[in-house]
This record gives C-alpha cells, sequence and structure tokens, in this order.
C-alpha cells in the first residue's frame, strides 16, 4: 500500500500449536499402605500432560487466532485526555458508552485491536532484519508475507490494508515497487516503511523510518517527537488547525547539520494526517502538519492515522516517477465502460480490494496480466485514483513516524503502539 504467487510457508518447528502437548513431568511421593501389613512406598504419579502456549516463530507466520485462542487481543497504549476532557475517565456514562461499543459487532475494538497486534509483531520483525542490499520487493514481500499470514487473510474480511510504502529520501510518500524493480537499499538511504493491516475493513495505519548511518538522526527524531505530540493533543473536541499548529511547533524546534551545513527541519506542508473509515483509508478528515484555521473537531468514537512527515528541503511535495498505488473512488459515478479488459478488471479489484488502496503487485498476484491499458482507462473514467510517488526537492532528506488513535468515550488508545511491542 507481489511479483509471483508464493507458496505457503511452511510454519517453523518451533511454533508450537496452543493443543499440542508437553512432555513435561512431575514426581510426587506419596504413602501408601500395603493392605498385606506390608511397608510403605511410594508411588510415582502418571506424567501429566501441559499444554505449551503457542509462540510466534521466526520469521513471523504464526496466525493470532492461535497465539490468541479466546479472542480478547491486546489493547494499544492507553492516554487520558486532557483538559476539559479529563473527567470522561471516570465518569460511570461515558465507560458505560464504551461497553456498548465493544459489543457492538459494527465498532467492536477487538478488530483494530487484533489489526494492531499483527502491525507490532511483523514491525518489530521488520525493524531488525530490514538491512542495506536487500531488494526493495524482497523488503515488502517479507512485510506483506508476515501481515498476510498473522491476519490469516480471509478476502475482504482480513488482510494487507495497503501497499508496502518504502519511499526513499527525498520522496516522501506513495513508492512501492513495481514488477521488475532493481532498486537495492543503500547504507546512505532514509527509508520510510508505512504498511497497512486491516480486520473487517478496520484498518491500522502506522509507519516509521530507517536509516543506517547517524547522519540524520535528528531528522528521525524531530518527526517522531512531532508526531508524539500529535497524538498528546489529540482528542474528542480538539480544533484540527490547533493540532497542526501544535505539530509545526514541535517539529521546527529541529536542526540537522549534513557535512558542516545545518538545515532546519520543516513539516511538509501539503501532507497530512487523516480519519480513518471502514474499508476507507482517509476518512474525509486532514490533520495538516501546519497551522491552518480548520475549525472541524475530532468526535468520540473515530479512528485517526496521525501521521508527520519532515524534510530538510523545501517541505512541500510534488508528484514524481512511475505509479504503483491506485484505490477504488468510493462514490465513483457509473460509467459505462467501452473497453471488455477494463470491466474484467474492475470486477477483480471489487472482488479483491473494494475500496482498499492497491498496488500493480497485487494484481499480478491474483493473476492479472497486460492490464495497464484497462487500468489507465479506469483511472481516466474517474473510477480509480492514481497515487504517484511525492516527493521533495532532490537532495533533500525526508522521514515519516505514523500511529492509528481510537478516540474511545473514556480515553485515547493509540491502537498500533502498546502490548509487549
Amino acid at each position: 500500500m507481489i511479483i509471483a504467487v508464493k507458496e505457503k510457508e511452511e510454519v517453523p518447528p518451533e511454533a508450537v500449536d496452543a493443543e499440542e502437548e508437553n512432555d513435561d513431568v512431575e514426581e510426587d511421593g506419596v504413602e501408601e499402605v500395603n493392605p498385606a501389613g506390608g511397608e510403605g512406598k511410594k508411588k510415582k504419579k502418571k506424567k501429566k500432560s501441559k499444554k505449551k502456549k503457542a509462540q510466534q516463530s521466526e520469521p513471523p507466520r504464526v496466525g493470532l487466532s492461535k497465539l490468541f485462542p479466546d479472542g480478547n487481543y491486546p489493547e494499544g497504549e492507553l492516554q487520558e485526555y486532557k483538559d476539559d476532557n479529563a473527567w470522561r475517565t471516570t465518569s460511570e456514562e461515558m465507560r458505560y458508552n464504551e461497553r456498548m461499543a465493544m459489543e457492538d459487532p459494527e465498532t467492536t475494538y477487538a478488530n483494530i485491536r487484533r489489526a494492531g497486534e499483527v502491525h507490532r509483531q511483523v514491525r518489530k520483525y521488520a525493524r531488525a532484519h530490514i538491512k542495506p542490499g536487500m531488494m526493495m520487493t524482497e523488503i515488502a514481500e517479507m512485510i506483506e508475507d508476515g501481515t498476510r499470514a498473522l491476519v490469516e487473510e480471509n478476502g475482504l474480511e482480513s488482510g494487507v490494508g495497503f501497499p508496502t510504502g518504502l519511499s526513499l529520501n527525498n520522496c516522501a510518500a506513495h513508492y512501492t515497487p513495481n514488477a521488475g524493480d532493481t532498486i537495492v537499499l543503500q547504507q546512505g538511504d532514509v527509508m520510510k516503511v508505512d504498511f497497512g493491516v486491516h480486520v473487517k475493513g478496520r484498518i491500522i495505519d502506522s509507519a516509521f523510518t530507517m536509516t543506517f548511518d547517524h547522519t540524520y538522526d535528528r531528522l528521525l527524531e524531530a518527526v517522531k517527537a512531532a508526531t508524539d505530540t500529535g497524538i498528546r493533543e489529540a482528542g474528542i473536541d480538539v480544533r484540527l488547525g490547533e493540532l497542526g499548529a501544535a505539530i509545526q511547533e514541535t517539529m521546527e524546534s529541529y536542526e540537522v547539520e549534513v557535512k558542516g551545513k545545518v538545515y532546519p527541519v520543516k513539516p511538509i506542508e501539503n501532507l497530512s494526517g487523516h480519519s480513518i473509515n471502514r474499508y476507507q483509508i482517509h476518512g474525509g478528515k486532514s490533520v495538516m502538519l501546519v497551522e491552518n484555521d480548520d475549525p472541524t473537531k475530532m468526535e468520540e468514537g473515530e479512528y485517526f492515522a496521525i501521521e508527520t512527515f519532515g524534510s530538510t528541503g523545501r517541505g512541500r511535495v510534488v508528484e514524481s516517477g512511475e505509479c504503483s498505488h491506485y484505490a477504488r473512488i468510493l462514490d465513483a459515478p457509473h460509467v459505462p465502460l467501452r473497453l471488455n479488459s477494463a470491466k474484467s478488471l474492475l470486477n477483480t479489484i471489487n472482488k479483491s480490494f473494494g475500496t482498499l488502496p492497491f498496488c500493480r503487485r497485487y494484481l499480478d498476484r491474483v493473476g492479472e496480466t497486460k492490464y495497464l491499458l484497462a487500468l489507465n482507462h479506469l483511472v481516466a473514467q474517474g473510477i480509480v485514483q492514481d497515487y504517484p510517488p511525492l516527493c521533495d526537492q532532490r537532495g533533500a532528506m525526508t522521514a515519516q513516524f505514523e500511529h492509528t488513535i481510537l478516540l474511545r468515550p473514556t480515553r485515547k488508545e493509540v491502537v498500533s503502539r502498546g502490548g509487549d511491542y
């Protein structure tokens, strides 16, 4: 948000199913009287079999239903509301509203928490194993294979939330490798890793940035701090324009020194965080990264992707390079299609992705071939939106950090953070 469909990988031996027995033996001395008057003797208890808790494999391939067979997935990081909303934490009415939300199958938190736990486990593995010298396609497939296995991909019920973004250096967003891509990760690269997971349309959208020398550590620090500010200041009834001002203030307090020259860290003014709806990654509300006059308020029960982008360049991106990202437009008009190939491709998109974003590798994966003409026709007809890579000026470096938050009635839950990861 794969070139060939990979064969299903076997779960390594260390990934033990929850039902598998353990051969641990307990022995205990028990005095037993011989009914014939003989001396008492100790008798060994029979072997007791214990159920061994399932563990995640490496690479991660064990589905979460085996790790959490009761269906109770870990909460994300909890943060209290501030100021005028502090009362919500202890309000009996708000607690009741929260219980009702958790029981409602349409708004239940279990789905978003399951997606969040998948993201945390895959993210942990990716951060430990991505290294210079790897091809972009190899990195993307490593992340997506893990995501599909852990979320136990099942059509539109659960799966990848959007294509894995691996944007490099001055490219801030919307790059993922197409088939035949030969780009290799270099030691001096700054790479944004942005991937998503969904369960029943509840999407986790979370990203981090990797660099392999220390030149741009302060850039990463600035953007991470700005994201943390956005999460901390977000809340019910918070105005989006004011939230943007807080993010901007934090990010602009940092500088980066590169080869003796000092660069201010600038928020990328035409990128933003956003609300998230079911099966819709951009839900209609935008969290800009700079101060603005948007009076729109965050509301109870909403999901938001708090994501910030910083740059050593001009702090503004333009479309540049070969497109890989696409999504069917939610409210696209009904347009008669002249090309039979476009009709067929649209059927595939509806069946495989619905309104979730996809990329050309995903079309390859479901068996589509020679589809570019049809895909471009769907874009031209306003049925599918294309999302080309977004880049700052050449020579600039950009970074991104992002988490998904849920505005519960009683507190904020950072559902992509927390747990054991």
